[in-house]
């Protein structure tokens, strides 16, 4: 992670600018399946036959981040987008003020073991990519190949790092930013982009403020370093990066690519969701992996 001061401020600035919640935007697509998790159930939208491959989304998101991939995503694979608790479709847990992105990871770990796929493939974005590098880690039978884009636990946290944690982890700021900040760290504007702002404007509850604002706070903790752990994964392993992301620097990308074994690294010009901002040139990089790591 680098948060340079212009992020500070321009999430400062966006605070006072942001645009009101909207109406919620109705999901065309409802849940598929439901899986019992240690945080509650957990909402799984399902595409497409072929390969296991598990969708996992970012903080304060839903599976629909994924839409403008998807059709070419279950062209080849049994896709399953899945919903964090608190988050789409499903409920928030029984205290959401106190979830950490490592009971993210947990749930990960129970949705698998419930859904009792086959060594699935898992691309996870941000705290998805998280969940999906500590299963694989822990749990090397249960993944065949990861995606990690623009993943959290593999950066070096300095002071300004801490401080936008310790900023982004109150609620007031967390409900203050909540439009802002993921307009900052989309860089590219188009209709999916456009699509996701939408829906994150229509999304905030007061549950909703609480879980974010927990997993904000958690980022701190010792737990979502896997620095030390990955080491242990042993999937084929896809890094992609967006060059301007300005929550989580590239180097924190070059950081994971070096220490995973084997892994390589994809970059693209945009900022923390390369897969909407660029979906063509993501597709391009992302489908030949997964077809050779079949």
């Amino acid at each position: 992670m680098k948060i340079g001061p212009i992020a500070i401020l321009a999430l400062l600035a966006g605070c006072a600018a942001s645009p009101p919640a909207a109406p919620p935007v109705p999901d065309p697509a409802p849940a598929t399946r439901t899986a019992l998790t240690r945080l509650g159930p957990v909402a799984i939208h399902e595409a497409g036959a072929g390969p296991p491959l598990v969708l996992l989304h970012a903080i304060g998101h839903d599976h629909r981040d994924f839409d403008a991939i998807l059709p070419a995503l279950a062209a080849h694979h049994h896709v399953l987008a899945v919903d964090w608790p608190g988050h789409g479709g499903s409920p928030a847990p029984t205290s959401p003020g106190t979830v950490a992105a490592t009971d993210f990871a947990d749930a990960l770990e129970d949705l698998t073991a419930a859904l009792d796929l086959r060594p699935a493939a898992f691309l996870g974005n941000s705290v998805g990519g998280f969940a999906a590098a500590r299963l694989a880690a822990r749990h090397p039978e249960r993944v065949a190949a990861l995606v990690l884009v623009d993943p959290g636990g593999f950066g070096e946290l300095g002071w300004l790092e801490r401080a936008f944690c310790h900023l982004q982890g109150t609620e007031t700021v967390t409900r203050w930013a909540w439009n802002a900040f993921p307009a900052h760290y989309l860089v590219v504007r188009n209709p999916h982009t456009e699509a996701i702002l939408a829906r994150v404007r229509a999304s905030e509850t007061p549950d909703g403020v609480r879980v974010q604002a927990a997993v904000w706070r958690s980022f701190l903790a010792p737990g979502h370093d896997l620095r030390g752990e990955a080491a242990a994964i042993r999937a084929p392993t896809l890094i992609a990066w967006g060059e301007e992301d300005p929550v989580l620097s590239v180097a924190d990308g070059e950081r994971a690519a070096a220490l995973v074994p084997g892994a390589s690294l994809v970059r693209f010009p945009t900022g923390h969701m390369p897969f909407a901002e660029a979906p063509d040139d993501f597709l391009a990089a992302v489908l030949p992996f997964l077809a050779g790591s079949r």
